[in-house]
């Protein structure tokens, strides 16, 4: 079994309803998810004329590999209305890789790590409440460490 991070968001909607949606699915189509971390809004990251975003890292025990993983996660965005017209635009649901194992990959279908968590403190806050001391393979530090240096001033607040 892998361990993968996964970054669940919305900004639309119910949002809570589509981050329980999307976990159940995630749970019946990709494996079991081992832990969870708290649930936090933040604003909207690169476009900030919208909704502000609920945000979530779980942890998934899986048998997939990463481009089956990332193409059930796709599936699942479209089942959940994800609709995908704008980058940074409004979404029902986005669903993101942060980490497998200890694994550096690139294809066409995902970047592993995903190459933005050391930017952005509603990825690296969730994280480092579920694993402080979790080593980025790229970087070579703790997502603890990432976060403290990480410039992104955004407000992250746990709900």
């Amino acid at each position: 079994m892998h361990n993968v991070f996964i970054l669940l968001g919305s900004n639309m909607g119910k949002r809570k309803n589509f981050l329980s949606k999307a976990k159940l699915l995630i749970a019946k189509e990709a494996g079991t998810i081992a832990r969870q971390s708290s649930i936090y809004e933040t604003a909207a990251w690169g476009n900030t004329s919208q909704q502000a975003f609920l945000n979530q890292v779980i942890i998934l025990k899986t048998k997939l590999q990463p481009d089956a993983l990332m193409q059930t996660l796709l599936n699942i965005e479209e089942q959940l209305g994800r609709i995908r017209t704008q980058k940074f635009g409004p979404r029902t649901i986005d669903l993101d890789i942060l980490f497998y194992d200890t694994l550096v990959v690139k294809t066409n279908l995902v970047t592993i790590p995903h190459p933005a968590i050391q930017y952005r403190r509603f990825v690296l806050v969730p994280l480092v409440e579920l694993s402080p001391r979790k080593i980025h393979p790229v970087y070579e530090q703790t997502v603890t460490s990432l976060l403290k240096k990480c410039s992104d001033h955004l407000a992250v607040k746990q709900l």
